[in-house]
């Protein structure tokens, strides 16, 4: 017997009912089933979060509980102090932020475009031995960070083997980790500018004199710039591959039946479909330059000259050494909001703008929010297109 037009909205309000006591409980099952590691991040990433900001606008040293009595709000004391570039501790703050600057915009695109260039490589079909490649571009981004710079101070010494081999080219190496000069200092006293002008003597920026930020990266850290663009290009390489391995060769094919050259392949074709992959090597790049430490601590704790100081390195030295752990804490915070507005600027420019915005598919006369009543609207054509036939 065919339904009433009155039994309809009835018989779609009740599934809408019983659908929505199906997603609630489904809902409530989901948030039963992630209780735990929910409890888990909350007890050792978020609280231990809070407590670091605390500490950060607090003059706690250390000793004893960060909530005792004994330990006084200072606000915004610890962010002044290193952000001010006064005092010791602000001028080692812009130091630091200086040499890490140069760190990062040298490593981060060095290391993203081998790591691309040997991916192509790697992928390429004529290749024999591919996965002996592979493991042996990998195989340095697997071992300790501590044996690589055990290994490379080795290397980089004065009588070590980059010297010697240098010394093959009548070439006089320096004593990399001990020579505290920046590289562009180096190349402008080639052409005889080697002190640094009038207007670049007063302090500027985080208390750092404009000669002194247009010094460049230390030799020192320079060879830690290597270091990292051998040790991590192997890991990008494999993201790269993965990508590559999911680009369709009909792609491929149908460029080059519209004679393009290898090249118009790669920059017009393969280039944009590796944009989701690009934009996580760089932020995994970013994130890992402002956050290096461990390389610093093992090779030359900030030295030749505070040269390869670090906001890292500062900020354990602030805390752990100095024991001015609210300084520490300040120094750790501002490194995030470095990281994040970074991070959120390059999203921005790497975002596709001339890619419209999808829209949702709803029929006519049905509501977006209602899944349910959409059942009867699309049905409602065939049913009339079969009485029409009858």
């Amino acid at each position: 017997m065919p339904s009433t037009p009155a039994a309809a909205p009835k018989a779609a309000e009740k599934t809408s009912r019983r659908r929505g006591d199906i997603r609630g409980r489904q809902g409530l099952a989901g948030w039963l089933f992630i209780a735990p590691i929910v409890v888990i991040l909350g007890l050792f990433l978020v609280v231990p979060v809070l407590m670091a900001a605390w500490v950060s606008m607090s003059d706690w040293t250390g000793r004893g509980s960060p909530f005792s009595g004994n330990v006084s709000f200072v606000g915004a004391e610890n962010y002044a102090g290193i952000l001010g570039g006064e005092g010791l501790i602000g001028r080692d703050f812009g130091t630091a932020i200086r040499n890490n600057l140069y760190y990062v915009l040298l490593v981060v695109p060095l290391q993203t475009a081998l790591s691309l260039f040997l991916a192509v490589m790697v992928n390429r079909q004529i290749l024999r031995g591919r996965g002996f490649f592979r493991t042996a571009f990998y195989f340095p981004s697997v071992t300790s960070s501590v044996a690589i710079t055990v290994l490379w101070l080795f290397l980089f010494s004065a009588t070590g083997v980059v010297n010697k081999v240098l010394s093959f080219f009548a070439i006089e190496g320096p004593n990399w980790f001990q020579d505290p000069r920046g590289v562009l200092h180096i190349l402008l006293g080639l052409i005889g500018l080697d002190q640094a002008p009038d207007g670049l003597r007063s302090p500027g920026f985080l208390g750092i004199t404009g000669w002194d930020w247009l010094a460049g990266p230390s030799v020192a850290m320079s060879a830690f710039v290597l270091m990292a663009i051998f040790t991590t290009s192997g890991t990008f390489m494999l993201l790269f591959i993965a990508a590559l391995q999911n680009i369709s060769g009909e792609v491929q094919e149908a460029a080059m039946m519209d004679g393009t050259t290898g090249w118009q392949r790669f920059w017009n074709v393969t280039l944009p479909m590796l944009r989701p992959t690009l934009f996580t090597v760089l932020t995994l790049g970013l994130i890992g330059t402002w956050q290096v430490f461990d390389q610093i601590y093992t090779g030359t704790q900030g030295g030749p000259a505070k040269t390869t100081l670090t906001p890292a390195y500062l900020s354990f030295n602030a805390a752990f050494v100095d024991q001015q752990w609210g300084v520490g804490a300040a120094i750790a915070f501002v490194l995030f909001a470095i990281i994040v507005v970074l991070t959120l600027l390059q999203r921005w420019a790497l975002q596709e703008r001339d890619v419209p915005r999808r829209r949702r598919m709803v029929p006519a006369g049905v509501s977006a929010g209602s899944s349910a009543a959409a059942a009867p609207g699309t049905a409602a054509p065939k049913d009339e297109k079969r009485g029409s036939s009858r």
